[in-house]
């Protein structure tokens, strides 16, 4: 720094003040300094920044299963989100969801430079007495039911559900089939129970669902149950991947969609449209779930917030060509 400033022709203060982007400098002033770290190769030193101010300017994100496309359009949020407040993101996988692993991505919370940390799992593996979190770090969680034990950013899983149901409801069709997610995801035991509340209060007996892993060939498997069921003519199916393989079944099984079953995804990703037909779905706004726990972890760090709860982002139906009454589609 006192290179750049002999350099530049000013004071090592000017030069700390322009490195760190704060006011109070000319625009000729700024010129002369970034043009001297230009011709020495000066970097400042994030390190040594970091001892100075007391922070790192880095989140940590605790997810497992990058597979899923939830998984990965909240982490992508996330980062961008991050980025526009100036931070970076350290990522800390974790292998399979088990308590050992989550107790050692916390553990390494420790061995890490990051501020506060954002938790993409299900909840019930942060519930052990043995999970502890470093002190300081401030946590969220996003897609979880912590209750009021952590702050939590969720997508609204059971409005988007019960919208799916409604809007297949609403078609005339006698009941809606489900194929549900994995059992031990949060977001999969919200919309099938939605599914089922829904179809209930409407007077409805709701069929027994079929299961998949979120995958599109899980959803192929199981749709070749449903097409082989004469009965079944709307499906809400609790991902679009999903959606995508119970389509190719029903295709397979000489099934059309809509003109025999009806199909309703949730997520609405960008290839849904592209899809044949073109998905009816529920849209999850990832970038609102990603800002939400970006500025909600930055302002726990700010005041050292203590607050806790859920704040849940609305879901809204995509209508599209896979929907239609019974026996009038195309």
């Amino acid at each position: 720094m006192a290179d750049v400033a002999q350099l530049a022709g000013v004071s090592s203060q000017t030069v700390s003040r322009v490195s760190n982007g704060f006011p109070g400098v000319t625009e000729d002033t700024r010129a002369q300094v970034l043009a001297a770290m230009r011709e020495l190769g000066y970097r400042p030193n994030s390190a040594a920044r970091a001892l100075r101010r007391g922070e790192f300017r880095t989140l940590g994100v605790i997810t497992f299963s990058l597979s899923t496309m939830g998984n990965i359009r909240t982490l992508e949020a996330i980062a961008t989100s991050a980025a526009e407040h100036g931070y970076a993101v350290t990522l800390l996988p974790v292998a399979v969801p088990t308590q050992d692993e989550v107790n050692g991505a916390f553990s390494r919370l420790g061995e890490l430079a990051v501020d506060a940390v954002i938790v993409i799992m299900e909840i019930h593996l942060l519930d052990a007495a043995t999970v502890s979190l470093p002190p300081g770090v401030q946590v969220v969680v996003a897609d979880s039911d912590a209750g009021d034990r952590y702050t939590v950013v969720d997508t609204d899983q059971t409005g988007g559900a019960r919208d799916a149901v409604r809007h297949l409801l609403d078609l005339g069709h006698d009941t809606v089939w489900h194929l549900a997610g994995p059992e031990g995801s949060f977001a999969a035991q919200r919309r099938a129970n939605a599914w089922r509340t829904t179809l209930t209060e409407a007077g409805r007996t709701p069929p027994p669902p079929v299961r998949g892993d979120w995958s599109a060939e899980s959803g192929y498997r199981a749709g070749l149950r449903l097409a082989d069921d004469p009965d079944c003519t709307a499906v809400f199916a609790a991902n679009d991947q999903m959606a995508l393989g119970l389509l190719r079944a029903l295709h397979e099984r000489g099934r059309r969609v809509p003109g025999d079953v009806s199909v309703v995804g949730f997520d609405d990703i960008p290839e849904s449209a592209s899809f044949l037909p073109p998905l009816t779905t529920i849209h999850q706004d990832f970038a609102e779930v990603g800002r939400l726990c970006v500025e909600g972890v930055l302002s726990k760090m700010r005041e050292d917030g203590t607050e806790h709860g859920t704040t849940l982002v609305p879901t809204r139906l995509v209508r599209r060509a896979s929907t239609a009454a019974p026996g009038r589609g195309r």
